[in-house]
């Protein structure tokens, strides 16, 4: 292997970016964060983010960014979408080296250290993923916003506001968790939030969910993170019907909705080893691998 190649791990969602800076051996050496680098918000916004964050953790592992040296390991969400997928590599700097997958392989590989298991990633979007014992992966959910992606924060969002506007003209009572929503978009009437709904994309929505978990105990909060435990657990057995292997819930949603997922689940819940920009970074680690080889 080249040793003086550096190896990055990227964790590109709807609302962040995160990077793993590591040496030629894969050893930590910085962590960083940066803006969203999801593919369905433009591929040069992607880029953009993705060199913010590496530029952020080669200064604070106090190096100089060289592109031609650094192989990139990358965990995106929105590489589904072949067209995405092309656009960015084309668009990729000079690198050493370069590995695409979704972001549900990287969590996959990072919760579970590269081990049998699945993973249900909770975050802007959603998406679960298992890897079996026939070391095969494979995924559930994940279609994309709005349709797709049950139990992420934007399905939350998009949903939570929806008592915004039955309150505004009178359909449900005006209350606190009504105002927090409004509060949050802004608005104060109809016409104001119907501005906002028509600029709103999908981490618009996301940063909504945070307000519906606030307000757990108001039963249409309830009954909508009741919902999303009932899709994470649909993905579950869709991965795994035989119930068989350990599940971690990932992603900034994990923590909060682990108690709606159905209890038939609660017992095979697992903390994650380690984040999607860490498996982004075993997957820098491969591709540094082939080219030497």
């Amino acid at each position: 292997m080249n040793h003086d190649f550096f190896l990055i791990g990227i964790d590109g969602g709807g609302s962040g970016t995160r990077v793993v800076l590591g040496d030629a051996h894969g050893r930590e050496l910085a962590l960083a964060a940066s803006g969203p680098s999801g593919l369905g918000l433009g591929i040069a916004n992607a880029w953009q983010s993705i060199a913010a964050g590496c530029a952020d953790a080669f200064a604070r592992a106090g190096l100089a960014l060289d592109w031609s040296r650094c192989v990139l390991g990358c965990g995106l969400a929105g590489v589904n979408n072949r067209d995405w997928l092309a656009d960015f590599q084309a668009k990729a700097p000079a690198l050493a080296g370069l590995a695409v997958e979704s972001d549900a392989y990287t969590t996959l590989l990072g919760a579970h250290g590269g081990a049998h298991g699945v993973i249900v990633a909770l975050g802007t979007g959603s998406v679960a993923a298992v890897l079996d014992g026939a070391d095969q992966w494979r995924l559930a959910s994940g279609y994309g916003f709005p349709s797709g992606d049950e139990a992420s924060g934007a399905w939350l969002g998009l949903r939570g506001i929806v008592h915004a506007q039955q309150a505004l003209d009178g359909r449900e009572p005006h209350d606190a968790f009504a105002q927090a929503l409004l509060d949050h978009t802004g608005a104060h009437d109809r016409d104001s939030l119907v501005v906002w709904l028509c600029e709103a994309n999908q981490t618009a929505y996301a940063k909504l969910a945070p307000i519906v978990i606030e307000h757990r105990a108001h039963p249409f909060a309830a009954r909508l993170l009741g919902e999303a435990g009932v899709q994470v657990g649909k993905m579950i057995a869709a991965l795994d019907p035989t119930a068989a292997l350990p599940v971690a819930l990932c992603g900034g949603l994990g923590v909060p909705l682990r108690d709606y997922v159905p209890q038939s689940f609660q017992g095979r819940l697992r903390e994650p080893l380690a984040g999607s920009a860490h498996g982004g970074l075993q997957l820098a680690q491969r591709e540094a691998t082939r080219i030497a080889g």
